[in-house]
């Protein structure tokens, strides 16, 4: 809430409102001149009055041109304010996010969140943004067929309330079949990236079946998904373009009947008419829409619930000097969700100096315990202490200053050697980079490099070796 009313602004929504209300009332001309010109300048013969109103109607045409450019220069500026302001909020949301808070999603969940602003874009900067914003409108438009046309007020009235009434059906089913797509394509996406991640295995052991059965189900399920979503979404449209066209019907029919009982004139009904177009229009079209205001809607729980979750200890006080003294008092972890613990009443001291062994069979809690010890991790109960101090009480980016981490699965980043260096300390001379490298017994096989330190990495490191790439993250 807070990031999307820094990135509106304030008097947008004002600005948009009062432009919308003049294009409104200079909707209103060209049926009123229409009215004119049937009821008075044809059957008076009334020439002068004509070339009157023809100069009315066409000054009319061009404000109405002109504010409505100004409108949309609004929306657009705020739409790339919006693209802006709400992508950099949320990638240093995800940054700030807890280690154990990532990896509870999978990586196509946090990349559906940036598909998600785009539905923000579209219900504040979008199409859907103008038919809001002109919809309180359409009452002026039923405000002058009353005025004009009396005999037809009831049928304006049932015309609004047949289409509130498809409106709402809509909504309903659009609810239901949002989250089983958003799902389904949710489960898609992740077979993609899955692939993406682990090529080298599906191509080692000759996988090729068991992921294309995988896809295909997940591709399936999505198109079906998608499927029933369109065939409902279409469905409404239809019965809304139906009862446009219904009320065009009836507004002529019983205006017909009001002529003939001398109580309104042609000119009158013809107004009515078109003014009845001005009403069904953006009521057919919120039909049609419902379906991305439910998107919008959903999506922004899923982005609420990412702000309003935790992140990361910003503040604390700062580390001095550290003497490398870990301390575990009375451990215990379990992960979201799981029914035992994995680590249960831990005790012990690691440090200071030394070289010290973990040791245990798979899935003891190895990997566990030390994303504890380097603060990436809260434990359950318990707690670790850096000299004596707890270390929740220090901030993520003072402890890693202190306790490095390093993960069994590598993955640099694309760019040079040297950039995937220096990515933590771009202030880093090139006496620092040749020192850390021979620190970490990698200047042998970088020097043997055609480019050196300037080698590109490729994407996830892939054009070094497993044990290369290792060397350069240490």
């Amino acid at each position: 809430g807070a990031v999307l009313r820094t990135a509106l602004g304030r008097g947008v929504v004002r600005r948009a409102l009062f432009l919308s209300f003049f294009i409104s009332v200079l909707g209103l001309v060209t049926p009123i001149f229409v009215l004119q010109v049937y009821d008075r300048v044809i059957f008076h013969a009334g020439l002068s009055t004509l070339y009157g109103l023809v100069v009315g109607v066409v000054l009319a045409a061009v404000f109405d041109y002109v504010l409505k450019q100004y409108r949309a220069r609004i929306y657009q500026s705020l739409g790339v304010r919006l693209d802006v302001v709400t992508t950099e909020a949320l990638f240093k949301r995800l940054l700030h996010l807890p280690l154990a808070e990532l990896e509870r999603q999978p990586a196509a969940h946090w990349q559906s969140l940036f598909r998600d602003l785009e539905m923000v874009r579209v219900r504040f900067a979008g199409p859907i943004a103008l038919l809001l914003v002109d919809l309180p409108f359409v009452l002026l438009s039923v405000a002058l067929i009353l005025v004009i046309a009396a005999p037809l007020g009831w049928v304006i009235a049932v015309i609004v309330l047949a289409f509130l009434l498809l409106a709402w059906a809509s909504s309903r089913k659009a609810k239901a079949r949002a989250g089983e797509e958003k799902q389904a394509q949710l489960s898609r996406d992740g077979q993609v990236t899955e692939f993406a991640s682990a090529r080298q295995v599906v191509k080692a052991q000759v996988l090729d079946e068991a992921v294309t059965t995988r896809w295909r189900e997940a591709q399936h399920q999505s198109i079906e998904a998608t499927l029933q979503r369109s065939v409902s979404t279409d469905r409404y449209r239809d019965l809304g373009q139906m009862l446009a066209q219904g009320a065009t019907i009836l507004m002529v029919t019983v205006g017909a009947f009001a002529i003939l009982n001398q109580e309104m004139t042609m000119g009158a009904l013809i107004a009515a008419n078109m003014l009845s177009g001005r009403v069904t229009g953006p009521l057919n079209m919120l039909v049609g829409q419902w379906r991305t205001l439910v998107a919008y809607r959903q999506a922004r729980l899923r982005l609420d619930a990412l702000f309003q979750s935790p992140i990361e200890k910003s503040g604390g006080i700062p580390l001095a000097e550290s003497k490398g003294e870990l301390e575990i008092q009375h451990l215990q972890f379990r992960y979201p969700g799981a029914v035992n613990d994995v680590l249960v009443a831990l005790n012990g001291r690691v440090g200071p100096g030394g070289l010290h062994g973990l040791v245990g069979p798979n899935g003891s809690g190895k990997t566990t315990l030390l994303k504890i010890l380097a603060a990436l991790y809260e434990p359950s109960e318990g707690r670790v202490l850096l000299d004596g101090a707890d270390v929740a009480q220090f901030a993520r980016r003072d402890l890693a200053q202190w306790i490095g981490y390093l993960p069994q699965a590598v993955q640099p980043f694309a760019g040079t050697i040297r950039e995937n260096i220096t990515m933590a300390w771009p202030q880093a001379t090139d006496d620092d980079v040749r020192r850390a490298a021979g620190r970490a017994y990698a200047l042998d096989f970088i020097h043997d490099l055609p480019d050196g330190f300037d080698s590109q990495m490729g994407e996830f490191g892939l054009k070094l070796s497993a044990g290369q790439r290792q060397r350069i993250a240490l």
